[in-house]
């Protein structure tokens, strides 16, 4: 068991406060930059220095009356700073910094989404070697198909989240550019080595070429890869839902003492937070299509995409934030029940061993399409009548011809199933 996942909100980074500080980090760097280039004197820059700072609501009051974000930030530093706040802004447009902000507002929320990550992806490591060989029924459009393990299943997550890490991980190499080259991305009014000192300051590369803003495929990219992310985080949560029902019963997301499941029914034990994850998904894979549309904006840029950002990046990585913590604390918790897979398994009275009778007949000899006749004319009476399907084929001399009692017994056996997961598990984990 994990203790229950806990750390500081994902909300903080998109604060009026944080998104407006990287401003700040962004024309101090530049700053910076003038100054060992020779164009801020060394007293000037001491000033901008200590004295630069801002009010979020000087801000939020100065906009009201210029309708522009980057001036209103702009006039509260330079009241803070004073004579010196000529050379603050010095060159620059407004989305010089607010897109390179930006990257280092997506780059920290995509570290803190990939650390949570990877303890899921370690807990699902042990969870899978825990149930390695606990046998269940595997299904295909949801009815029984042949016997799995329990370990398999979840190994199926882990190796999934891992492709997730991945992503991300190139995700933020993806967004770790910024740009400082003017109006239109071309340095009318700037040096070049503004932008590779001030942004070597930032810890971001220099975008190799841009317009008035950076490219949006990258953040479509970011963006997309959080969409695929909770849509594999539903996955695990509607794997669940199935597995709680009352007719399936193997698997229960936690209960805590003093939870109640109904208003009205005392006896209910809903899956209600694998629903939320699934009804929470569907908001971030939505904002992955606001991503992709503002990739076409016109000319050297529009105005359309920044309205959007402002929701979907906060929202995108609150959910995601949020999602990672309740599916490490739902699979770190919840109750797996061994035997009600077994029974599971054993529910169909040996249907699910069909395919094992129908190579068995074609190993005699036996034609395959007069095997699958012989074994589906058995696995359909078995079905409609609810007998069992070993006694019915012993009792088929059209099959008992072919087999005998031992070979029979091989055919119903759950053993050979669990042959390859020792392979299929060192093969995930070999690297």
């Amino acid at each position: 068991m994990i203790e229950r996942y806990t750390r500081p909100g994902m909300g903080a980074v998109w604060t009026d406060e944080n998104r407006y500080r990287k401003w700040l980090d962004v024309e101090l760097a530049v700053c910076e930059a003038w100054a060992k280039l020779g164009r801020i004197p060394p007293a000037a820059l001491r000033e901008i220095r200590d004295k630069a700072g801002f009010s979020v609501k000087r801000i939020d009051a100065i906009e009201r009356v210029v309708k522009h974000d980057m001036i209103a930030f702009l006039t509260s530093v330079a009241e803070k700073v004073g004579p010196s706040s000529r050379y603050v802004h010095l060159g620059l447009t407004s989305y010089d910094v607010v897109d390179t902000a930006l990257s280092l507002l997506i780059r920290e929320s995509l570290q803190m989404v990939l650390r949570p990550l990877k303890d899921l992806h370690r807990l699902l490591k042990r969870q899978a070697l825990r149930h390695k060989r606990t046998v269940c029924m595997g299904r295909t459009h949801g009815v029984h198909a042949e016997p799995v393990t329990f370990g398999f299943k979840v190994l199926v997550w882990y190796e999934e989240i891992g492709r997730h890490i991945a992503r991300l991980t190139r995700a933020v190499e993806t967004i770790s550019v910024g740009r400082i080259s003017g109006s239109v991305g071309t340095y009318i009014h700037l040096d070049p080595r503004v932008e590779r000192i001030a942004l070597r300051k930032l810890g971001l590369a220099p975008a190799k070429v841009s317009t008035q803003v950076l490219q949006r495929d990258r953040h479509a990219e970011v963006l997309s890869a959080l969409a695929l992310l909770a849509s594999t985080i539903e996955k695990f949560a509607v794997e669940i839902r199935h597995l709680q029902r009352t007719e399936v019963l193997e698997v229960e997301e936690p209960f805590t003492k003093g939870q109640k499941g109904s208003s009205s029914m005392p006896h209910k034990k809903n899956p209600v937070r694998c629903e939320r994850i699934s009804g929470l998904a569907r908001l971030v894979r939505a904002n992955a299509q606001v991503g992709l549309e503002n990739v076409a904006l016109w000319h050297e840029r529009d105005i359309s995409h920044s309205s959007a950002e402002r929701v979907v990046f906060p929202d995108s990585f609150i959910l995601a934030d949020f999602l990672i913590a309740e599916a490490l604390d739902i699979i770190g918790h919840w109750t797996v029940h061994p035997k009600r897979m077994r029974a599971n398994v054993e529910a169909t009275r040996g249907l699910i061993f069909s395919q094992s009778v129908l190579l068995a007949l074609t190993s005699r000899g036996l034609a395959r399409e007069e095997a699958y006749r012989l074994v589906q004319r058995n696995s359909l009476e078995a079905w409609e009548r609810g007998l069992d399907f070993r006694e019915l084929v012993a009792a088929d001399p059209d099959v008992a011809g072919l087999l005998d009692r031992a070979a029979l017994d091989a055919c119903f056996s759950v053993d050979p199933y669990l042959d390859k997961i020792d392979f299929i598990f060192e093969r995930v984990f070999r690297r």
